[in-house]
């Protein structure tokens, strides 16, 4: 009973925790699943063995070959046909050509790679087509067991709970009729997209924020004397010194050490700035360029909640923000802003950006990168066509999946299309953590009486309506937690519950895991409950609300399309 008490309390603190968003999940899962070690909750060999799981190595596998399929020039040579004049049938085809490969891709490479040829359309505002962009995304992967993470965790869950597990299509026909449904929605309810103007990089006007350095000779000088109010492109707009505001600032106001001067403009003119001797860039020392860099902070960035100034940003990453956007809204006072997930960073960076190891998990790429070459067509072809081989040979069973993922990537290194430092460098070691950890809590879950306890409560709940009461309860807490924490660790919270409920009910397990894993992907109310939603966000300068006005009628359509088909596909 006390065991029971503690598992039920410790898991309302992760999931407080996970809500609030201020501890990475990596540490909450794993530092769970380590407290349950060290009371007693869970065998050491029990906990560690779930860090080799089938499903947890197949992903790790695919999102190491996914760096060399995100080098491909495919998806960036096709995607330059897909918008055209007519916008219904352009969003059809953006649509579906997105579901396709984000069904064996991964979808935030999909989406990244599509990004700059919809901002840079001559038809259409990007505004119009982002959003479907993230959404059809999330429609394809649900149509194979490798579109989305989620699928194979909870595939995962599904092997280790004694289940046969999932072949690569069993998805595939629930996944067609929501990608069919989704779609369709998109098309009927488009006139709900707003109609924003996206500015180009080149385009956009920010804050720009310097620093006067010791020694610079514009010390002891008026402003005009200095010339720096004879900037054509950049205007001055405001002086700090300490905690004194100057604005408007005059001509002759003097310069003195230490003073942050603002300018507003185009970023492509952040270069005129170089001929002010002793004028650093937000505080940093690395020098002004052009190599500019648009990015967007990750959800899971260490980086949300600090203030730029304390945050260390030049020595973690090798680089300065040139400008910040939050939304539509210009970031004037840079280092003295905390950092949020989706805020919009233009960056000027090193020669040592590209080789960090810690880019990938605090920012989306955008635009502008010069460190990561395409590959030759040829190389291309090698990269699609291993891959696809690999997929045939695991669907009819010639070789287990795992052998054929690894057989590729042995290839590709071999080939020189993938390097070890490039695999080191992009480790998912928190989605080994994250998922590790959760399949060893979902055992403590299930050990401790506390799944069948909850899923108990489910059943009465919505029993009252027999098997499909309880089966769209599950569905519907799955998709109430996907839209307050991550969907992975929805997934993780869910599929005890549903297992238990499927064997307090007497019936197949395999409709109620279903639930839970579409459950965890119908992630479209919100900016910041999946990847892809948070990078068109802060591209298409997208309100909370565009979010919530479109999601409505496009979860509506993908709730009843799945609570509908899975009983049909995989009856109780």
């Amino acid at each position: 009973m006390m065991q029971t008490a503690a598992v039920l309390l410790s898991l309302a603190v992760l999931l407080g925790l996970l809500i609030q968003g201020r501890i990475r999940p990596a540490l909450l899962f794993t530092g769970l699943a380590a407290l349950y070690y060290v009371f007693g909750f869970l065998e050491f060999q029990s906990w560690v063995h779930n860090y080799v799981n089938p499903s947890l190595v197949i992903l790790v596998l695919l999102l190491i070959i996914s760096l060399a399929v995100e080098k491909t020039v495919f998806v960036k040579e096709l995607s330059s046909s897909l918008i055209g004049k007519n916008y219904t049938f352009s969003l059809l085809k953006l649509g579906a050509f997105t579901s396709v490969f984000s069904a064996f891709l991964n979808n935030t490479a999909v989406v990244a790679s599509l990004l700059g040829s919809i901002k840079q359309n001559r038809f259409h505002k990007p505004s119009k087509l982002l959003i479907p962009l993230s959404y059809s995304a999330i429609f394809g992967g649900t149509m194979t067991l490798i579109g989305t993470s989620t699928n194979l965790i909870v595939n995962g869950f599904a092997v280790e709970a004694g289940m046969e597990g999932f072949a690569i299509f069993d998805f595939f026909y629930v996944g067609a009729l929501v990608t069919i449904a989704g779609l369709g929605t998109l098309l009927l309810a488009s006139r709900l997209l707003p109609a924003y103007e996206v500015p180009s990089l080149r385009q956009s006007r920010y804050f720009m924020e310097t620093k006067v350095a010791p020694g610079s000779k514009l010390i002891g000088k008026s402003i005009s004397e200095n010339g720096l109010r004879n900037l054509q492109e950049l205007f001055l707009v405001e002086l700090q010194r300490k905690d004194h505001l100057i604005a408007p600032v005059g001509p002759e106001e003097v310069v003195q050490e230490g003073d942050t001067l603002i300018f507003s403009g185009a970023v492509e003119h952040v270069e005129l700035l170089k001929r002010f001797d002793g004028l650093h860039l937000s505080r940093e020392k690395l020098q002004l360029g052009s190599n500019l860099v648009e990015a967007v902070v990750a959800s899971g960035s260490t980086l949300v909640g600090e203030k730029v100034k304390n945050s260390g940003f030049r020595s973690k990453f090798d680089a300065a923000i040139v400008a910040m956007k939050r939304g539509s809204e210009d970031i004037k006072r840079i280092g003295e802003t905390r950092l949020q997930a989706g805020d919009k960073l233009v960056l000027a960076v090193g020669s040592d950006f590209y080789g960090r190891d810690n880019i990938a998990k605090n920012f989306h790429i955008l635009s502008n990168i010069d460190g990561e070459k395409h590959l030759t067509k040829r190389q291309s072809y090698f990269v699609l066509g291993g891959f696809l081989l690999a997929i045939l040979a695991a669907a009819t069973g010639a070789i287990s999946f795992i052998k054929a993922l690894l057989l590729l990537i042995a290839g590709l290194m071999v080939s020189k299309v993938l390097h070890i430092t490039e695999i080191k460098r992009r480790f998912p070691y928190e989605i080994v953590l994250i998922v590790g950890s959760s399949l060893a809590i979902a055992k403590v879950m299930v050990s401790s009486g506390v799944a069948g306890e909850l899923a108990a409560q489910i059943n009465a709940l919505f029993g009252a309506n027999g098997v499909w009461g309880s089966f769209i309860g599950i569905f519907l807490i799955t998709y109430l937690l996907t839209e307050v924490i991550t969907n992975n660790a929805a997934a993780a919270l869910s599929f005890p519950l549903a297992y238990a409920a499927a064997t307090g009910l007497g019936v197949d397990p395999v409709p109620f895991v279903l639930a839970v894993a579409y459950g965890a992907s119908a992630s479209f109310l919100s900016p910041y409950g999946y990847q892809t939603n948070l990078m068109v966000s802060s591209v298409g300068q997208y309100r909370f609300t565009d979010f919530t006005r479109i999601g409505i009628p496009v979860s509506l359509a993908y709730m009843a399309t799945v609570l509908i088909s899975i009983p049909i596909f995989f009856p109780f």
